[in-house]
């Protein structure tokens, strides 16, 4: 049965149904996944009951898995399938099961610190705390908010070159082996444009990565926090962003170099037990 897809009435995202994803999916079904995912950016897909083999073999259809980035333990969550992230405040024998926690993650495209990042994620929720306990997940387009700029902020971030910083992860944890930044000229991590043009449609959108200890390559320290903040207060703007309430059961695919996302807190009283993958990248943004 062919898939059903209606468009989410947002900046982006839609909602894929008739297909379940434990079971072989087939390739015209596959390629209207892929094609919603290229337009609308994130596509949810709600009751979907899998194991950690069959989302990898769902991630599969893709392209090639990209392995977790490191994370403050240094060693992988998730030791039976290592090419998954476990994201998760659960606590076992004194140990956390899985990275993030329970506060904010903070608006950021997954391992932008990175030469070539991963242009797809999955998440799917396994366990999830009440509606009012909180725990949303937000997306912003990118696209959206490069083509609304006033035409001045667009010459001012045009050909700029930022460095995304690798020490610390969306909730500000510093991962296992970095040091904490104290010049944001120094971080280690990627430089990319500021601006991103997408291969197949030529269309531009920003590639802001993470706000903290980002540098806009060239500028004085404090013009470089001013461009960076004026882009950022743009590009975060709800009319360009959609919610995501988790249901046990759902699973989100999303673009990573054409949105930003971000985490609410939630109460640590509560479970939240999510596995992730991630697609590897084809393409130096550019």
């Amino acid at each position: 049965m062919a898939v059903s897809i209606r468009n989410l009435g947002a900046a982006l995202g839609a909602e894929v149904g008739g297909v379940d994803l434990s079971k072989p999916v087939a390739r015209d079904d596959v390629e209207a996944i892929e094609g919603v995912w290229r337009d609308r950016l994130v596509v949810v897909f709600h009751e979907q009951t899998l194991t950690d083999p069959q989302l990898i073999a769902f991630s599969k259809y893709f392209g090639e898995l990209d392995p977790p980035g490191p994370n403050p333990y240094g060693e992988p969550f998730n030791k039976q399938h290592p090419e998954l992230n476990v994201i998760s405040n659960v606590v076992e024998d004194g140990k956390p099961i899985g990275n993030l926690g329970d506060g904010e993650a903070v608006w950021h495209a997954d391992m932008s610190y990175v030469e070539v990042p991963p242009k797809a994620a999955m998440l799917h929720s396994l366990e999830v705390p009440p509606p009012e306990a909180g725990g949303n997940t937000y997306f912003a387009n990118m696209f959206a908010a490069y083509e609304t700029l006033p035409a001045d902020l667009k010459k001012a971030a045009e050909g700029k070159i930022a460095l995304h910083d690798a020490s610390t992860n969306s909730a500000g944890m510093l991962r296992k082996g970095y040091r904490q930044v104290t010049d944001v000229r120094d971080v280690v991590g990627a430089r990319h444009p500021l601006v991103r043009t997408e291969p197949m449609s030529g269309r531009k959108a920003l590639f802001l990565g993470r706000r903290p200890n980002a540098y806009v390559s060239g500028l004085p320290v404090p013009e470089s926090e001013a461009l960076l903040d004026a882009l950022w207060a743009r590009a975060t703007q709800a009319r360009f962003a959609m919610c995501q309430e988790w249901k046990v059961g759902d699973l989100l695919m999303w673009n990573n170099l054409s949105v930003l996302h971000r985490r609410d807190p939630f109460d640590p009283k509560t479970r939240r037990v999510m596995h992730r993958s991630q697609i590897k990248g084809d393409e130096r943004v550019a």
